[in-house]
């Protein structure tokens, strides 16, 4: 029989407590962390996005980039949705796209389509080519459209923010009428601060903001997902990923998959025949 240890006095454990408080802030700021711990699967991590890192629901968003996903093994590594890029102006199809959707579902990763939307082409042009080529699954996410400037292409127009707007409403309309699911708004802070800033939406945005909480770059714009950085590392996916967080805990998240809406919205949104519970 082992004889039992005499317990430590007060002092003692006081002594103890605070050497191990000072151990858990030494290896967090060796490890790049702050106050939500230590940086993980993230190349070029910043401080301004710790928060992130330590919500209980992360996800991911792909593209041909990220080619052959193993969506399973992402998410038996904590990945709870994706977001993956189907369409692109009037004629353009994400190469991956199809595969990518079959593969996620197969997996049992909640997954949902966007369209990047191009100032260059008619937003009627644009809503027929995302209805022609994204399945209307009742199990997938709300479409997501994604408002930013065309820097990165050929088309270079930058439309009044009237007319901004007037595209963006036809887009949604048509999206949510194919889907049943009111979309999500994905932006950055540039377009953002051009056209949707004092604007009223019902629909959820889903804020880039790598390198502070969008509240401090969005002038306190409510967000449902916010994307934390586009240096991301997770298993199964090859290179760098954008990676996001869902705003809440996992009975928020549920409520989201059975509904498609925000759960601080649906009070102000059920009336109008959205957020139906899914049956």
């Amino acid at each position: 029989m082992t004889a039992c240890r005499p317990f430590p006095s007060l002092r003692g454990l006081a002594k103890i407590t605070l050497a191990a408080a000072l151990a858990a802030i030494l290896v967090a700021c060796s490890s790049g962390g702050g106050l939500y711990g230590p940086i993980q699967g993230d190349n070029r991590p910043h401080s301004g996005v710790d928060r992130a890192r330590a919500m209980p629901i992360q996800g991911i968003d792909v593209a041909r980039y990220q080619e052959n996903v193993d969506f399973q093994r992402a998410r038996a590594a904590g990945i709870n949705f994706v977001f993956m890029k189907a369409t692109e102006g009037k004629d353009y199809i994400d190469p991956n796209f199809r595969v990518n959707w079959v593969r996620a579902r197969e997996s049992g990763m909640p997954r949902g389509a966007y369209h990047f939307m191009t100032w260059c082409s008619l937003a009627s042009e644009q809503a027929a080519w995302f209805v022609a080529n994204v399945p209307n699954d009742p199990d997938a996410l709300p479409p997501v459209l994604d408002l930013e400037w065309n820097n990165h292409s050929s088309c270079k127009v930058k439309p009044n923010r009237a007319d901004a707007l007037e595209k963006i409403r036809v887009m949604l309309d048509a999206m949510e009428r194919h889907t049943g699911k009111l979309p999500i708004i994905y932006t950055d802070m540039n377009f953002h601060r051009d056209i949707l800033e004092g604007e009223s939406f019902p629909n959820a945005f889903w804020l880039r903001s790598t390198a502070a909480q969008p509240h401090e770059r969005y002038r306190n714009r409510t967000w449902t997902f916010w994307q934390w950085t586009q240096t991301g590392v997770v298993p199964g996916v090859k290179g760098e990923v954008d990676r996001n967080a869902f705003y809440g805990n996992q009975n928020d998240w549920l409520t989201f998959l059975s509904t498609g809406c925000d759960p601080r919205a649906i009070a102000y949104l059920a009336p109008t025949g959205r957020c139906q519970f899914a049956k």
